[in-house]
């Protein structure tokens, strides 16, 4: 989708009626998966009879297109058969082929299960509670096709440099075990010899966390740089306590390890403030003084009152999507200086470029594709 939403002609294969995303909730009114739709934008859809000889062949044949933009293929289902690398290379030699597997040895993992052998289970959630917290993000499934697009896009400019295509695999425990190394808690874990405590909502090793305002909304408030900090106790008034208690206690609060190593003493000052003021003043005191801050809100609420998710936001348009009708959809949030225009496609109905597709990159005839629906090798779109 990343790259689809950048230009490029992506075209996904699914076996005909849909592959197991097709129906997935939530779902329109209509039936339609919302999240298929939200997920497969500016792709082209073909319907193939994978289990048939043909249809292997057809994908085979499209796998194998000829051109710079060619043989490009990236997968999920298992790399092997049919689907080999080495039955791409029969095909064409210089095929870029990205596989994504559960696991290195191959085996079956989702992000859910992959999510709780990382150790964030075990960190997220109010103290003193024994059960792990599973997170609603799939992070590793997002961060896992952000890296499945940039393995490709490595791999093109290695063929365009060499004429050299090659086999990516991409692990999805690796995208997560890797994440979460990068993030230090391995070197944690390994050279300190600690487990990472559940903190509720405050933020570990710096100033921040919720607050609720005296008419009943809530907030974060976040101090990392010095800048933060300062300003955020000159927004709240509390600069005079805050130095009283830096004599008290013989620190320094410049040291963002010592506003977390007191929290305990400074959030109630922050508490205080919250409750005898309303979130517009909040707001205004907190913009006015350069705070890093945020107000808690649902989806709902940010569909219906955050700015920046709405077509004020050039990231986002209205896409007439079929099977769900007018829609708030995201284009690609990267924006470049050279383009400025940019169209947010819909998703496809499934199979409906079937025909096309066929006819451009395989050149088959208008009776040789009507032959192979006839043979239900393909299929088209849906009524």
């Amino acid at each position: 989708m990343h790259l689809a939403l950048l230009g490029a002609d992506v075209i996904r294969f699914d076996p005909i009626g849909g592959s197991i995303d097709y129906t997935r909730w939530p779902l329109a009114p209509g039936g339609a998966s919302l999240y298929w739709t939200s997920l497969n934008k500016g792709k082209r859809s073909i319907q193939v009879d994978l289990r048939s000889e043909e249809g292997r062949d057809i994908v085979r044949g499209l796998i194998a297109a000829p051109g710079d933009a060619g043989g490009m293929f990236l997968t999920n289902f298992p790399a092997r058969g049919w689907l080999s690398y080495e039955s791409m290379r029969e095909q064409r030699d210089d095929v870029i082929m990205v596989a994504i597997t559960g696991n290195p040895d191959g085996s079956t993992a989702v992000d859910y299960t992959v999510n709780a052998a990382v150790g964030y289970p075990t960190a997220t959630g109010p103290r003193g509670m024994d059960e792990p917290v599973n997170h609603v993000l799939p992070a590793w499934d997002v961060i896992c096709g952000q890296q499945a697009a940039l393995g490709l896009l490595a791999a093109d400019r290695h063929r365009r440099a060499t004429g050299d295509g090659q086999l990516v695999t991409l692990a999805l425990s690796d995208v997560a075990m890797s994440t979460v190394a990068n993030m230090g808690h391995v070197a944690e874990a390994e050279i300190l010899g600690e487990q990472r405590d559940r903190l509720g909502n405050d933020l570990y090793g710096a100033f921040g966390r919720d607050f609720v305002t005296n008419d009943g909304h809530r907030f974060i408030v976040v101090a990392i740089s010095s800048k933060q900090w300062t300003g955020m106790l000159e927004a709240t008034g509390i600069t005079e306590q805050v130095a009283a208690l830096e004599v008290e206690l013989n620190v320094d609060f410049a040291d963002e390890g010592e506003r977390f190593n007191h929290r305990d003493r400074l959030f109630p000052l922050v508490e205080a403030f919250a409750e005898r003021t309303p979130m517009a003043r909040v707001a205004e005191l907190f913009d006015a003084h350069g705070c890093c801050w945020g107000q808690y809100s649902d989806f709902l609420g940010m569909v219906n009152n955050d700015a920046r998710c709405s077509t004020e936001n050039p990231m986002f348009q209205r896409v007439d999507q079929p099977g769900v009708g007018s829609v708030l959809s995201a284009g690609s949030p990267l924006r470049f200086s050279a383009d400025d225009h940019v169209v947010v496609p819909p998703a496809p109905v499934l199979g409906a470029d079937t025909d096309q597709i066929l006819e451009e990159l395989l050149g088959l005839s208008t009776g040789e594709i009507a032959g192979l629906h006839d043979r239900k090798v393909i299929a088209g779109p849906e009524a």
